[in-house]
Formats: C-alpha cells, sequence, structure tokens
C-alpha cells in the first residue's frame, strides 16, 4: 500500500494550504487557508481515517 501522502498533499495545495515547517518525527506542520488554523500532516500517512481527519483539521470536506 503506498499511502495517501501525495493525495493529501495535492488536495491540501490545491485548497491553498501553506506547508509552514517540518515537525516532530516524520510530521509537518501546514496552515489553512479555510480556517486560518495550524494543522500536522503525517508524512507516513497510511490510513484513509489519518488522512481526513487532516482535511477535518484544514476545514477541508473527506476525500478518502
Amino acid at each position: 500500500m503506498a499511502g495517501f501522502y501525495r493525495d493529501l498533499i495535492k488536495i491540501l495545495k490545491e485548497a491553498g494550504c501553506e506547508f509552514v515547517r517540518e515537525g516532530r518525527g516524520d510530521h509537518e506542520i501546514w496552515k489553512s487557508p479555510v480556517n486560518n488554523k495550524f494543522f500536522t500532516v503525517d508524512h507516513g500517512t497510511k490510513s484513509r481515517h489519518t488522512a481526513n481527519e487532516s482535511l477535518k483539521q484544514a476545514g477541508l470536506p473527506k476525500a478518502f
């Protein structure tokens, strides 16, 4: 299973979300223009539930 990271990042960028910085471990910190909040993205996202949770934190609808 390749994981959901690539598709998740594509959706975030299309929505205008911006990469802010590297977080701890394999996490990244992003900022959403939708709700003006920071959220984390796991670089090793292998679960659709985790991918959808990142989208939820960004104020975006489920995609997986």
